[in-house]
């Protein structure tokens, strides 16, 4: 083997060995590359109270070693939470600035401002049976109690939210559904009114009944008033009914007829015929006579 040979071999293995030294220099001086891990950021800016719904948060990849203590990662662990301090768009959510599912800490921070939160006693069937939950909106009744003439029902709220039930202000924490056996335990739900209906609620609390009337989500009516509901809407003869026994008179039959005789009327329900105006006296003529220093009066019927 010549010389020119044994110099080509020997500057190719060189070369290998110095491409050899490089690559393995640089693969063990190349800086590592961080883990990304999914993190929940907020689309825009939310303020303290703010309900997350899907569209106020995104899935984002963030570097491990940037990734806040306690960031969220699952869309569904952020929905329906209360923010409790202000959060930046693009920032990563953490639990420390949500109100966690049972949200009992949370509910100062879901009252907007100008409303007010009030509880109102309920039952299994003021509460439509459980069927109401937090978010829902429902129609207020106030029933007064009493006699026949006393008694009577009126819508006093239209369209009022649900804040909570009970200590629940969230229709589930897992299953994203509200057992509806806890529903009908809870004695209370917490409505979100105004100042001025929150008075309207309390003086409706102490003076009689009050029930829920379940609303559907999508209707946002508000009806006329149509004024207080009383026993003659279920019974128009009731009072007739009543005052013969007021008066110490035997009760009417069950089956009254359609009287519109007003004599008639008055004898159905007990109630004496008024007396005849006796019509006044005819007026009389009085003439003055002067008869020097002498002053008469003369009357003439």
């Amino acid at each position: 083997m010549d010389r020119q040979k044994v110099a080509m071999i020997f500057g190719v293995a060189l070369l290998a060995a110095l491409a050899l030294t490089w690559f393995l220099w640089a693969k063990t001086t190349a800086p590592k590359k961080e883990p990304e891990l999914r993190a929940v950021a907020a689309t825009r800016d939310l303020p303290p109270g703010t309900r997350i719904a899907a569209a106020d948060v995104r899935v984002v990849l963030v570097k491990q070693a940037a990734l806040p203590k306690g960031a969220i990662s699952d869309v569904k662990s952020a929905l329906n939470r209360a923010v409790l301090y202000p959060v930046s768009a693009n920032e990563i959510l953490t639990n420390s600035k949500l109100a966690s599912l049972s949200g009992v800490e949370g509910i100062p921070a879901m009252i907007e401002p100008g409303r007010r939160a009030v509880a109102v006693p309920i039952t299994e069937t003021s509460g439509v049976a459980g069927l109401i939950q937090p978010r829902s909106r429902v129609d207020v009744l106030f029933t007064r109690s009493g006699s026949v003439a006393e008694a009577s029902t009126v819508t006093i709220l239209q369209d009022v939210e649900v804040l909570s039930i009970g200590r629940a202000t969230t229709a589930g924490q897992t299953t994203g559904q509200m057992d509806p056996r806890a529903a009908q335990r809870s004695s209370t739900a917490t409505l979100l009114v105004t100042p001025e209906e929150a008075r309207k609620l309390e003086l409706a609390k102490n003076q009689g009944r009050i029930s829920l009337a379940l609303r559907n989500p999508l209707d946002r009516s508000r009806l006329p008033d149509g004024g207080p509901v009383t026993f003659e809407a279920l019974d128009p003869m009731i009072f007739a009914r009543t005052a013969r026994v007021r008066r110490g008179l035997p009760p009417t039959p069950d089956k009254i007829p359609n009287v519109r005789d007003e004599d008639a009327w008055r004898q159905l329900i007990g109630e004496r015929k008024p007396e005849p105006k006796k019509e006044p006296p005819k007026p009389k003529l009085v003439v003055d006579v002067y008869r020097g220093d002498k002053h008469v009066q003369e009357i003439f019927q």
